[in-house]
């Protein structure tokens, strides 16, 4: 059954986020042949729309306003809605980000919609889309299916993996005249405690420490080891408690949920709540001195050691790697 299904794509300091084209991959296989629909949403955003085409977006239709700057609730939901009016899709996903988690259950409750959120895999059985989403903080899983009315879904990002860029491909790109009123909320300024580099919850590797770093210097070997490997720096909720780190770095069930395809694990002891935002991860390596931490139960491979002295020799021997490759 051919569908047309709406994608949301998302830009952060003036580029799109890679949720965006994971999101055009599972519009692909949702709509089952059917159009792709790809929306933007803000000011100044419309020389990005062609990157959407080359992740395979059929169209683009684009809502620029000054108010539509930084986001809102109120603002997005009313150019999201004046798009969904326009096109009548049968089927929305969404990033299960921030905005995402924000935005879905408002657009849902407007369109009087149900809403599949944090899937992690889609797939086409028999004339059904079914989704399979983590539960009970990622110890279990089911599958869901939509019986009637529009699909709706966020996905967790580095979950579904985006189609090949072709810059070859081409499509249509319109913009959208929406009128953005009555706003409840206006953002005057942004303050960003968030590290700098690769965005946490995108990140392909994540070295994470907890208590056991000891000290707001205890991160400064695990930020090298990220930059070495490309990837960001992630807390447990002790190490952020302590002040060793910004709440902004939280992994678990209280923080951000990571699914990269390698998570180093540093001093920390492996509490449920902190599994519950990293144990989806392809690859998890744990150091800890106490070879009976509960992080072991989860790790692919494990270090029984001060990560003082084995992050150091794994940054070093990165490096080499690096240098001969």
């Amino acid at each position: 059954m051919a569908r047309k299904v709406l994608v949301l794509g998302e830009v952060r300091d003036q580029a799109l986020r890679n949720v965006s084209f994971e999101a055009i991959a599972a519009g692909k296989t949702i709509s089952e042949g059917g159009e792709v629909v790809a929306v933007l949403v803000g000011e100044n955003i419309g020389s990005l729309s062609s990157e959407l085409i080359h992740y395979g977006a059929d169209r683009v239709v684009t809502v620029e306003d000054a108010k539509l700057n930084t986001y809102t609730p109120d603002g997005y939901s009313q150019a999201v809605l004046a798009i969904i009016q326009e096109e009548r899709p049968e089927g929305i996903v969404f990033g299960h980000t921030a905005l995402g988690k924000d935005l879905s259950p408002k657009i849902a409750a407007r369109l009087n919609s149900g809403l599949i959120s944090d899937a992690t895999a889609i797939e086409v059985t028999g004339g059904n889309v079914v989704f399979t989403r983590p539960i009970y903080s990622g110890k279990a899983f089911e599958k869901k299916i939509v019986t009637g009315g529009i699909i709706f879904a966020t996905i967790r990002p580095n979950n579904i993996t985006p189609l090949a860029k072709d810059e070859a491909r081409s499509g249509d790109i319109t913009s959208l005249a929406v009128t953005i009123k009555d706003l409840r909320t206006i953002v005057k300024e942004v303050v960003r405690k968030a590290s700098e580099g690769v965005d946490l919850s995108e990140a392909k590797v994540v070295i994470a420490g907890g208590r056991g770093v000891k000290s707001e210097n205890g991160f400064e070997p695990l930020k090298e080891l990220a930059n070495v490997l490309g990837g960001a720096v992630g807390a447990s909720r002790g190490a952020c408690d302590a002040d060793y780190c910004d709440y902004s770095l939280q992994i678990g069930q209280t923080g951000k949920v990571v699914t990269p395809d390698l998570y180093i694990a540093c001093g920390i002891s492996g509490a449920i709540q902190h599994l519950a935002g990293m144990s989806n991860s392809k690859v998890i390596v744990a150091i800890n001195k106490d070879p009976e931490a509960n992080i072991f139960k989860v790790a692919d491979y494990g270090i029984v050691g001060d990560l003082f002295e084995v992050v150091p020799l794994l940054t070093e021997e990165f490096k080499k790697l690096k240098i001969h490759a």
